[in-house]
């Protein structure tokens, strides 16, 4: 027998190689596994992780209303907890049936202008020669745009499917917060370690809710600045123009691109002018610059200390995975990962792998935390 491989005793004839070799093949096929389930199950999921949000989003406005009083009426807790699923039902049945509407209008647009897309874009190389152009044209025109179109269609059919599920997950969700705290401590079985869990779920919640309220300013201010842009060339679209913006700004790096991207080609194939395409393209793209790399920054401060590489391999992993939601949904999936490794000792490596300075949350900041949860329970 090699020096190196000493029996590993518990097991027969087992050395510290091959227990190693079994250890990293179990780990494999667990994420192989993983990985099955989270593809599979991907619109269950999306859907969970999405009313996760919106629970943790609520969860300070049901304490506010709970804490309401009206002459010597107060709202008891599971009151407060039916208004907010009410608003929240109502909320999301608006927005999906806005955003359905606008992604119908920009997709009927789109079946319209699809004959003279390729044109238009073939057009724009026309510099270049009438061999590019001409090379670019062919290309384009075996794009079935059609096709895509029908599949956008498709799945924008099962937002309100989506839309309804989230609302019944946050609904279950609600009616378990009040037991919560009781659960968890009967669960480790320790208060003080209970403790520290709720105090780590209490910052990943600060931290997402912060994140996605910064995200909405911008968002609509980008989207809003887009519009008024759009409506001074005189575009169609251009209130479309500006909801997509809004939308697309919550996927990172990426959604910029592709909304600034998207208002050149509209207004080119609207107008058909090279002037007018190249003037929405730059101030477009200026807008995005300086809301994405000016206020954006300055408006999450070191609330969000995230490494802008780590946000890309998210962006990636769990776009290839979930598609579109999974893009929305990975910077609070990072948070949460970042927040979670920053306390445990095993994981804190990945947590400053995930962390921009290398500076992941310490316990300054649990402790911070659990003074506001204590200072909540008081009042």
């Amino acid at each position: 027998m090699p020096a190196g491989d000493k029996k590993k005793p518990g097991l027969l004839g087992e050395t510290e190689n091959d227990a190693r070799v079994r250890t990293t093949a179990l780990v494999i096929i667990a994420f192989a596994v993983v990985l099955f389930l989270l593809v599979q199950a991907r619109f269950l999921l999306i859907s969970l992780a999405v009313a996760i949000i919106l629970f943790s989003l609520t969860s300070d406005v049901i304490r506010l209303i709970a804490r309401q009083r009206i002459g010597r009426f107060s709202f008891p807790n599971w009151l407060a907890s039916i208004i907010a699923l009410v608003l929240i039902s109502a909320a999301l049945l608006v927005l999906s049936s806005i955003l359905l509407a606008q992604l119908n209008t920009v997709l009927f647009t789109t079946v319209s202008y699809a004959e003279r897309a390729p044109e238009a874009v073939a057009s724009l190389f026309s510099w270049m020669g009438e061999d590019v152009q001409q090379a670019v044209l062919n290309s384009l025109s075996s794009v079935q745009i059609s096709g895509y179109v029908r599949t956008v269609a498709g799945q924008a059919g099962n937002l309100m499917q989506g839309t309804v599920l989230v609302i019944l997950f946050v609904g279950f969700l609600f009616a378990e917060r009040i037991w919560f705290d009781t659960k968890m401590s009967n669960f480790l079985g320790d208060e003080v370690q209970a403790a520290r869990v709720n105090r780590i779920i209490t910052s990943i919640i600060h931290r997402v809710n912060y994140y996605l309220l910064v995200k909405t300013v911008v968002s609509l201010i980008t989207g809003t600045m887009i519009y008024a842009l759009a409506r001074a060339f005189g575009i169609e679209l251009a209130l479309a123009l500006g909801i997509l913006t809004f939308i697309l700004n919550y996927i990172p790096n990426i959604g910029s691109i592709v909304a600034t991207g998207m208002v050149a080609l509209v207004g080119y194939v609207e107008t058909g002018e090279p002037q007018t395409t190249a003037a929405l393209f730059l101030i477009s793209g200026a807008i995005q610059f300086l809301n994405g790399n000016v206020i954006d920054p300055w408006m999450m401060g070191r609330a969000l200390r995230l490494s802008s590489f780590g946000i890309i391999i998210s962006l990636a992993f769990w776009g290839a995975v979930w598609g579109i939601p999974g893009m929305f949904l990975s910077v609070p999936i990072m948070v949460m990962l970042l927040v979670v490794c920053s306390h445990v000792p095993g994981l804190r490596k990945i947590a400053v792998l995930l962390s921009r300075e290398g500076l992941p949350e310490d316990e300054t900041e649990l402790d911070r935390i659990g003074e506001e949860i204590d200072n909540r329970k008081a009042s």
